[in-house]
């Protein structure tokens, strides 16, 4: 019986992660934005809002990642481009996957991302720098919820990490390292 527990308990800790970002795409919980099947509303609105942009780097990525505009103000329902730029300060390739979120929390059901660059990995040669453009809208249903009507200002942010499959090769390359100078020695 104690072993069906536990065992039990090794399932559920594994399906939690899937299960809490399923969670958090349905609902928006967390900042988490609609990035599916995404249609801009046919009538855009007059009123309007502030987008404002952040950008981090994960230690872990030598690259320099900052938004062009700091901040812009958007029609509801408008379709709106916007540029980040990322620069591989490092001398070899480094491929790196962006996380993001929105803030104030209960925007992010409204906030929709048409393209963007998070959407997939980025691979950056030594020295490198890109242009990154995200396309998106603000649903005109934002101000027709009375928990959401008060919001002047919605920040998106983006932070970039190495790619889980470019750590695994680092990874690889310091045991291999690891290994080589163990039998030097």
């Amino acid at each position: 019986m104690l072993t069906t527990l536990v065992a039990g308990m090794v399932g559920v800790s594994f399906a939690s992660v899937p299960l809490y970002q399923l969670f958090c795409k349905v609902t928006g919980y967390g900042g988490t934005l609609n990035t599916e099947n995404v249609v801009a509303p046919a009538d855009v609105s007059e009123r309007t809002i502030n987008v404002r942009f952040d950008s981090n780097i994960s230690p872990d990525l030598s690259w320099r990642f900052v938004p062009l505009q700091r901040q812009v103000t958007v029609k509801l329902g408008e379709q709106t481009l916007a540029f980040f730029e990322a620069e591989n300060t490092g001398v070899t390739a480094q491929t790196g996957q962006a996380t993001f979120n929105v803030t104030p929390f209960k925007a992010a059901p409204y906030f929709s991302k048409i393209e963007c660059f998070c959407f997939t990995e980025q691979t950056l040669a030594g020295g490198q720098t890109v242009p990154m453009p995200v396309q998106f809208f603000v649903d005109p249903e934002i101000f027709e919820d009375p928990a959401t009507k008060d919001i002047g200002t919605i920040t998106l942010s983006y932070t970039f990490y190495p790619a889980e499959n470019d750590e695994d090769d680092r990874s690889k390359v310091k045991v291999s390292a690891r290994v080589q100078a163990s039998h030097k020695g």
